[in-house]
C-alpha cells in the first residue's frame, strides 16, 4: 500500500504543479485584454470540480458508464446536432451551448462518449477471420465517422483529429491483423499525395469539390507561419528571460492567450524555466499513465487507457509543436493547463475512470 502511494506522488505532484501554474497564467491573462477577466474564478471552479470528483473516484462505480455506453454515444450524438441548431457560434464555430456562467461543447464530450463506447464494442468482438475484421473495421469507422461529420458542420477541424485517434488507439489494440494498418497509411498516403497535387496544381477543380469556405480554412492552415498570433508567440517565448516572474505586466500581446498559447504565456509569465517545469511535470505524468496502461489487465480498460493516453499524448505534442510555430494552429488547447471549462472536465472524467480500482483488476 506505501509503494502505491509512492507511486501516486508521482503522478499527483506534477498534476497539481500543472494546475497551479494554470491559475497564475489565468491571473496574468486578464492583463492581456479584459475579456480574461473571469478566467481565474471560472478555472478555479472547474478544477475544484474535477479534484472532487477525482477524491471520490473510488466510492462511485463505473461500470455502468461501459454498459449504456452507447446510449450515452447516442446522447452525445444528439447533443451534437442540437448544437447544430441552436448552438452559440463563437470564433466562427457553432459548437458552444451557452449556459450563462458556463460554455458546453458537446464535441468534447464525445472524445469521452466516442472512447467509452469504442472500448465496450471492441471488447465485445471475436476477430478470427477476415470476414470478421472487415465487418469489425466497418462498424468501427462507422461510429467514429458519424460524429465526425456532425463536427465537421460546426466546423471544429481539431476535435474531429482527437476522434480519429482515439478509434486507431483502440483498433490497434485488438486482435486484428495489422496488415490492415499498412493498407490504411497506403490509403492515406495516396489521398495526402492526391490533395497536395490538386491545391499546387490544380486549385480551381479543388475548390469546386470542397468548396470556397473549406478551401480557405485549408490554405489558412497550411501558411500559418505568417499570421499574428504565431508571430507573437514567437516573440514572447524568444524574449522571454531564463527566470521571470511576471504576474502584471503585459510584455507582448498574444491572441487567445489563455486557451490555444497558455504554454507561451507561461513563458510570458515564469520565463524559459517555467515552460521547462511544465515540460517536465507532462513527462512525469505521462509515465506514470503508461505504467497504469500497462498494469491494466481487464481489457475493455486497457482499450480505454490506449484511447486516452493517446489522445493525450497527440494533444501535448500537438499544442506545444503548434506554439513554437512548427505546426498549424488548430484550436487545440494543453490539457489541465490551458483556459477551458469543457476540456477540462472531460479530461477530470476521463482520469477518474482510468482510477478506478475495478478497471484494472
Amino acid at each position: 500500500m506505501k509503494a502505491k502511494k509512492r507511486k501516486q506522488l508521482y503522478f499527483y505532484i506534477p498534476f497539481f504543479l500543472i494546475l497551479t501554474i494554470s491559475l497564475f497564467v489565468m491571473y496574468h491573462a486578464k492583463f492581456i485584454s479584459p475579456l480574461y477577466e473571469k478566467n481565474l474564478l471560472k478555472q478555479s471552479i472547474f478544477f475544484l470540480a474535477g479534484i472532487i470528483l477525482l477524491l471520490f473516484h473510488n466510492k462511485i462505480k463505473i461500470k455502468w458508464l461501459f454498459d449504456y455506453s452507447f446510449w450515452i454515444y447516442l446522447f452525445n450524438l444528439f447533443l451534437l446536432i442540437l448544437v447544430l441548431l441552436i448552438g452559440s457560434t463563437t470564433k466562427g464555430a457553432k459548437a458552444w451551448f451557452h449556459l450563462g456562467f458556463f460554455s458546453f461543447q458537446p464535441s468534447e464530450l464525445m472524445k469521452l462518449s466516442l472512447c467509452l463506447y469504442l472500448s465496450h464494442f471492441s471488447s465485445k468482438q471475436e476477430l478470427k477471420t477476415k470476414f470478421s475484421q472487415i465487418i469489425y473495421l466497418f462498424k468501427a469507422f462507422l461510429i467514429t465517422i458519424i460524429p465526425s461529420i456532425l463536427v465537421f458542420l460546426e466546423p471544429d477541424t481539431g476535435a474531429i483529429l482527437y476522434f480519429f485517434i482515439i478509434a486507431i488507439a483502440i483498433v490497434f489494440k485488438t486482435k486484428i491483423s495489422k496488415k490492415w494498418f499498412l493498407l490504411l497509411i497506403f490509403l492515406f498516403s495516396f489521398l495526402t499525395g492526391t490533395f497536395c497535387y490538386l491545391y499546387y496544381e490544380k486549385q480551381d477543380l479543388l475548390i469546386q469539390l470542397i468548396g470556397t469556405s473549406f478551401f480557405y480554412r485549408v490554405e489558412r492552415i497550411l501558411n500559418f507561419q505568417k499570421g499574428l498570433q504565431i508571430t507573437n508567440a514567437l516573440t514572447a517565448i524568444g524574449s522571454a528571460p531564463f527566470f521571470l516572474w511576471n504576474l502584471n505586466e503585459n510584455r507582448i500581446y498574444i491572441p487567445e492567450a489563455p486557451t490555444d498559447f497558455a504554454f507561451t504565456l507561461t513563458a510570458n509569465t515564469f520565463g524559459i524555466f517555467g515552460i521547462l517545469i511544465v515540460l517536465l511535470c507532462y513527462f512525469l505524468i505521462d509515465i506514470y499513465l503508461l505504467n497504469l496502461w500497462k498494469e491494466s489487465k481487464n481489457q475493455k480498460s486497457n482499450y480505454f487507457c490506449s484511447g486516452f493516453i493517446c489522445m493525450f499524448f497527440v494533444n501535448q505534442f500537438q499544442n506545444i509543436l503548434m506554439n513554437i510555430g512548427m505546426i498549424p494552429i488548430m484550436g487545440i488547447p494543453l490539457p489541465f493547463l490551458s483556459y477551458g471549462g469543457s476540456t477540462t472536465i472531460v479530461y477530470f472524467l476521463f482520469l477518474f475512470i482510468l482510477f478506478k480500482k475495478e478497471n484494472h483488476n
